[in-house]
């Protein structure tokens, strides 16, 4: 009964490439009220993906929404790629490359002492380009407007790394962190510590506490079920 889904619900979902968080919520959110003719629904999301990235995502419906806190302090795990010797100012494929830097040097013992540097708690200088609140405004707002900026560290850990240099300039990881990890920050820094430089251009997020992305459904599929279950 979609009356009773909408009360309160906690439904994953597979987010496309180039779509916000909150388009997400504002589609699935749009198709509940229509099929339930009402105006006001609360829908909300559990940990912000950037467009750029795909993969879970927790949606809260209803009274569910008071544990969207709840469910975002767990441990999340994503997989993607970074490249190598180039890098942007958003850290990711957002911005154009700005900066190119030697790789020669690279071996696979440096990047296994890389690698393995990253392992535990540490601070993290999240992206200039990211939705830090900065005097009330969000940093990314502020970055794209030529404001200089310096965002204050975070303690963050990072519970497992494992990276694929096979196809080197690109490096495919697999990491395991705390909440709030930035993952195009750990790509900033990844370079910096191989005296090179590296950009994040592929993530997606796998796991979210205890969800996994194997348990999700995609956009349509949640909007065909909405739309075919009965009042």
């Amino acid at each position: 009964m979609i009356t009773e889904f909408a009360a309160g619900s906690t439904i994953l979902v597979d987010k496309p490439l180039e779509w916000t968080s909150f388009d997400v919520v504002n589609k699935l959110r749009w198709h509940l009220r229509k099929k339930l003719g009402v105006k006001k629904l609360k829908v909300g999301h559990a940990g912000t993906l950037d467009p750029l990235a795909t993969g879970l995502l927790v949606i809260c419906i209803g009274k569910h929404t008071k544990q969207i806190n709840d469910l975002m302090v767990g441990n999340k795990t994503y997989t993607g790629t970074f490249l190598v010797g180039k890098t942007t100012p958003s850290y990711d494929l957002e911005s154009e490359y700005n900066a190119e830097f030697p790789t020669d040097h690279i071996n696979d013992t440096l990047l296994e002492s890389v690698r393995e540097s990253f392992i535990g708690e540490q601070d993290q200088v999240p992206p200039i380009f990211s939705a830090k609140q900065v005097n009330g405004k969000r940093a990314y707002d502020l970055a794209r407007a030529g404001v200089a900026l310096e965002l204050k560290a975070n303690k963050i850990t990072i519970h497992d790394f494992q990276i694929d240099a096979s196809s080197f300039p690109e490096v495919r990881f697999e990491l395991t962190c705390s909440k709030g990890t930035y993952i195009r920050s750990v790509a900033h820094d990844f370079g910096l510590k191989l005296n090179s430089g590296a950009t994040l251009i592929a993530l997606r997020r796998t796991r979210s506490g205890a969800q996994n992305i194997e348990e999700s459904k995609c956009v349509e599929e949640w909007i065909d079920f909405i739309e075919n279950s009965p009042l």
